[in-house]
């Protein structure tokens, strides 16, 4: 058993939360500038409830009785199921979260990456601040320059120089093992001759092809993008991702040339300015748990984010990667969740004999308003908005919820006292005031 961060996860999301200020930190010179946490003052006690591929409920639920017995104030787990369990007894985080609320302890958790799947919002106990992913106002691009001049826009972070150097462009399906069919385009997997690939840039229409390429001994990869997919990706060798349109510009010069060539460029950050948006990957409601409560409660910051990074592993988390670095950009749900915790952590400095559903309302009810005309869905998309830091701290009114109303919605909802005292961990029972109480009652901000 090992306390090292093996992926970067946990690197990376307590650096959000809490990590101290560095100036002029940067992804190998890319979105350079001062990070830092959301409240740099804040103590950081981690706790490891996973392992490699690997997060069993019981040390999920002992590390929340860690926190809870070290007296934590806010707790953060940006992990979850692919979609809400179904019942509150069977969903490990969701009785931690209960536990941790009984002390007055915030829990934050991320709303899960299904990519726009309707219901699938992952984290859906009202006890539970359920945060979704907004892009911001940077995104990253690179950009391939052809042989004949032509420059394209891509996406991916690419650290890798090639010094403008232009190499020969060779199309995937002209570049595959006699064991493979000659139409792979798509570069699958083992399938990429090596002889035909060395010293030369693949163009590939799987936009997760950069792994072969460099498995082959490609010098990098031009990769067709998913269509609904505008968030760059780390990559283990030089690679743009391209619109659909713009790979069929690469397509046709290649096909069209004699000796095509092209070279990519080094990433760079440009100014966008349609944000926030909630990102394509992040899961929607409506909560189909509970459905008269909404989630996700509230949006945050996850797109294209720099942080700490674990030096275990490598920024791409490839195998073939042999780089190493103290930060990463990196996106989803799970970075967007550290950004709330530390919210909530910089309202309870203002606040600190507020409950743990009182700073949640303080947060929801001062985010900011997001576009709903550019966001299918709007509120079981995005919650109650953006989060706003600086207008939580004085929300005028906030909801207000106890151990005995959310049990008291357990209670309406059909628990039994079996199933009621495997959330609450004690002898809690249902009170004659819960047979004419309705989910809706409850004191919650939406």
């Amino acid at each position: 058993m090992s306390a090292r961060d093996h992926d970067g996860h946990g690197t990376r999301t307590a650096s959000t939360t809490a990590g101290n200020k560095v100036e002029g930190a940067s992804f190998y010179g890319i979105a350079q500038g001062t990070a830092r946490g959301e409240v740099p003052s804040a103590r950081i006690a981690a706790y490891r409830a996973c392992y490699p591929n690997d997060c069993q409920g019981e040390k999920i639920l002992a590390a929340f009785d860690d926190a809870i017995a070290d007296g934590v104030e806010i707790i953060s787990i940006s992990i979850g199921p692919y979609i809400a369990v179904a019942n509150f007894s069977q969903d490990v985080i969701a009785i931690g979260a209960f536990h941790a609320m009984e002390k007055g302890i915030l829990t934050s958790q991320s709303a899960g990456n299904s990519a726009g799947l309707i219901a699938s919002v992952s984290s859906v106990a009202p006890w539970i601040f359920c945060v979704a992913a907004s892009n911001i106002d940077r995104q990253i691009i690179d950009k391939v320059v052809l042989g004949n001049g032509k420059t394209l826009d891509g996406i991916g972070i690419n650290g890798f120089s090639l010094n403008g150097t232009k190499f020969p462009l060779v199309l995937g399906q002209n570049a595959v093992k006699n064991t493979c069919s000659t139409s792979t385009s798509v570069c699958n997997a083992g399938c990429l001759n090596s002889s035909l690939v060395i010293g030369k840039i693949v163009v590939c229409d799987d936009p997760d092809a950069d792994f072969e390429a460099s498995i082959a001994g490609a010098v990098g990869s031009i990769l067709k993008n998913d269509p609904f997919d505008d968030i760059a990706d780390v990559f283990s060798l030089p690679t743009s991702s391209l619109s659909v349109d713009k790979y069929d510009i690469v397509a046709s010069y290649l096909n069209s040339t004699k000796e095509p060539q092209a070279t990519i460029l080094r990433s760079e950050a440009i100014q966008v300015g349609d944000a926030p948006i909630v990102a394509w990957f992040s899961s929607l409601g409506p909560n189909y748990v509970v459905p008269e409560i909404l989630k996700p409660d509230i949006t945050a910051p996850g797109v294209e984010i720099l942080a700490a990074y674990s030096e275990i592993v490598s920024p791409s988390s490839s195998s073939q990667d042999m780089r190493r670095a103290k930060y990463n950009i990196l996106s989803g749900t799970s970075m967007a969740c550290p950004h709330v915790s530390g919210v909530a952590a910089y309202v309870k400095t203002f606040h600190p004999d507020w409950s743990a559903s009182a700073i949640k309302s303080a947060i929801m009810t001062t985010a900011s308003p997001m576009n709903a005309t550019k966001i299918l869905a709007a509120e079981f998309v995005y919650g109650s908005g953006q989060i706003n830091p600086t207008k939580a701290v004085d929300p005028g009114l906030v909801y207000d919820a106890s151990k005995e109303d959310y049990i008291n919605l357990l209670c309406s909802l059909g628990y039994d006292e079996k199933n009621l005292r495997l959330i609450s961990g004690d002898n809690s029972t249902c009170p004659e005031v819960s047979t004419k109480t309705l989910a809706r009652d409850l004191n919650y901000p939406q």
